[in-house]
């Protein structure tokens, strides 16, 4: 204290030029830390540069190569391609499992000295496709070949029935048609013995992703998953919660009405009710109560000429990406349908079953809805920002124009029909959608809680979570003594996991973009009037506010750039609940 009190003293007796003289010192000082910053900063941003730069020359042509093979894979079935697919996804993933690569970046992300937007954005973004590879090559490997062993099983495996193999599309027809309890009951039953052939591979499976997830530092594979994909577990949470207690009155209003038409149809009554009741192996589309046939009007026209013409008309045209698509079905083919982003630079393509349905009508739109992401991102971004902010959000954008499909307008608009027409089938079409949606934002919560309960502990009776599950959020019967993991007949369960809650998140995001463009893009008064068709704004606006800037924004700002604010269920409720 004496020193101190010393020394304030004498520095008190400082004379004004002593002072200024001092100033004159202590000035290039701040200079030179202003100029060390300044010369670190260019340094870690040269060095993020080099480092991008390399990692593209590897990284680009592999996932070419690799997103071709898979592609290729899913077409033909065979077992040569779904093993050469394996071993360039393995090859790809490789290059984000290097330790030395990983330190580097770590070391400029700590560093905290890049300051340019792209280059940080792009810098956290590859940041956590490498840790999520910082685990052993083998186990690396070994994962990739485990996934890839089970979705090749998906893509070949055909329900049988009386010694007859059915395609998905053929289930799909029974389960949705029939009047037959006993036949839609040994179809559904049919349909489950996937599960039985796969559930110990998927459980290995899990186990291997939650080794992985360990070896990173989190809890389970379902937290990395979420953390890595730019969302916080917690908040995803809260929102399934929310959207649950939002749901559950509306959901079990319409169920109520659903049992009181399928037990009518089939004859007995509420209380007999099963799950293969509800025209859908996993009732996660509703099925048909209402007086309204989509199907006959898709059954007269080509769907696949509707889906280019509607495109085209809002500024957004496909014809590249059709010649390069596969759409019909064919033997050893995957069932699904998807899109696959080949190249960054406009090889979008979509595979698909197509029959002429209301089903297929939707879900061409849905899928070449992701090829218009796709195709019509900013080129001049760098190529790890030439990808949707979101998973979700791509998926939000596919959900936008495959609801088109029941939309009265759209269907005036699009395939010719009257307005007399129109208006008959208005009242129906819309509470049809309505039902769809509960039914699915039900379903989804299923999903959501199993994924997360199955990877908080694999080793739990997983058949009795299954059941616990869609008896609370479905409000389905489980039949009578089962016990047969029917959970792992879900193939996303497999394949795509802890993605399935970013399904029902993009509806929240559809919603808000329909709105969005009802009122400020086409700014119309009504918007059961609002209608997209030869509305070229619709697709500018798209391209402009979602699809150019990629994911050069967190998935969040985006939403708020495009919309004015971040997303927001309100939208999804004011739409589909509130009614």
């Amino acid at each position: 204290m004496l020193i101190l009190a010393k020394r304030k003293m004498m520095k008190m007796k400082i004379k004004p030029i002593i002072k200024i003289f001092r100033l004159f010192l202590i000035l290039p000082v701040v200079v030179s830390l202003t100029g060390c910053n300044n010369t670190r900063k260019m340094t870690m941003e040269k060095d993020l540069n080099d480092f991008i730069n390399k990692l593209e020359a590897r990284q680009i042509p592999l996932s070419i190569e690799s997103a071709k093979a898979e592609y290729q894979a899913s077409i033909s079935g065979k077992e040569e391609d779904y093993k050469k697919s394996s071993d360039l996804a393995f090859e790809y993933e490789k290059i984000f499992s290097s330790k030395s690569d990983f330190a580097s970046l770590k070391k400029i992300k700590e560093s905290g000295a890049v300051k340019d937007e792209l280059l940080r954005r792009q810098m956290d973004l590859i940041y956590n496709m490498y840790l999520g590879n910082q685990v052993d090559e083998a186990k690396l490997q070994a994962l990739i070949e485990e996934q890839t062993k089970i979705e090749n099983r998906f893509a070949t495996y055909r329900v049988e029935i009386n010694g007859k193999k059915l395609s998905d599309n053929q289930v799909d027809s029974i389960l949705k048609n029939s009047r037959n309890s006993e036949e839609v009951k040994k179809v559904w039953l049919a349909s489950k013995k996937i599960g039985e052939e796969v559930a110990s591979d998927v459980i290995r499976l899990v186990k291997l992703r939650n080794e992985v997830a360990h070896t990173l530092g989190f809890k389970n594979y379902y937290e990395m998953s979420l953390r890595l994909g730019d969302q916080e577990p917690e908040d995803i949470e809260k929102l399934f919660d929310d959207l649950d207690k939002l749901t559950a009155k509306a959901f079990a209003e319409v169920k109520d009405e659903m049992d009181t038409y399928l037990a009518h149809r089939f004859g007995i009554s509420k209380d007999e009710l099963m799950p293969w009741h509800y025209q859908n192996r996993f009732f996660q589309e509703a099925p048909k109560i209402y007086n309204v046939d989509l199907d006959g009007f898709y059954r007269k026209v080509d769907i696949l000429k509707v889906t280019e013409n509607f495109y085209k008309g809002i500024g957004l045209p496909i014809d590249e990406v059709v010649k390069r698509s596969d759409l019909y079905e064919k033997p050893g083919k995957n069932q699904h349908a998807f899109c696959s982003d080949i190249d960054r630079c406009g090889d979008s393509r979509v595979l698909a079953n197509a029959r002429n349905d209301e089903y297929w009508m939707n879900t061409l739109l849905h899928e070449f809805g992701h090829s218009v992401y796709d195709i019509n991102n900013d080129r001049n971004l760098p190529f790890n920002l030439r990808e949707a902010a979101h998973t979700f959000t791509t998926e939000g954008i596919a959900n936008f124009f495959g609801r088109q499909a029941s939309d009265p307008q759209w269907i005036k608009d699009n395939l010719g029909i009257s307005d007399a027409e129109m208006i008959n089938i208005a009242g129906e079409s819309r509470k049809n959608l309505r039902l769809s949606q509960l039914v699915f934002s039900r379903w989804s919560q299923v999903m959501f809680h199993f994924e997360k309960g199955m990877y908080e502990n694999p080793d739990q009776d997983l058949n009795a979570l299954w059941w616990k599950m869609v008896e609370k959020y479905q409000l389905l019967k489980k039949p009578e003594g089962r016990n047969e993991p029917d959970w792992a007949s879900k193939i996303h369960i497999a394949t795509v996991p802890c993605y399935y809650h970013n399904y029902l998140i993009s509806e929240l995001f559809a919603s808000q973009i329909y709105y969005y463009i009802g009122n400020h893009v086409l700014k119309v008064s009504n918007l059961d009037d609002l209608s997209l068709s030869n509305h070229p704004e619709v697709g500018k606006y798209l391209t402009d506010k979602i699809f150019k800037p990629g994911s050069r924004y967190y998935w969040n700002e985006m939403i708020k750039r495009a919309t004015g604010e971040k997303l927001n269920p309100k939208y999804y409720v004011r739409q589909f609940v509130g009614k």
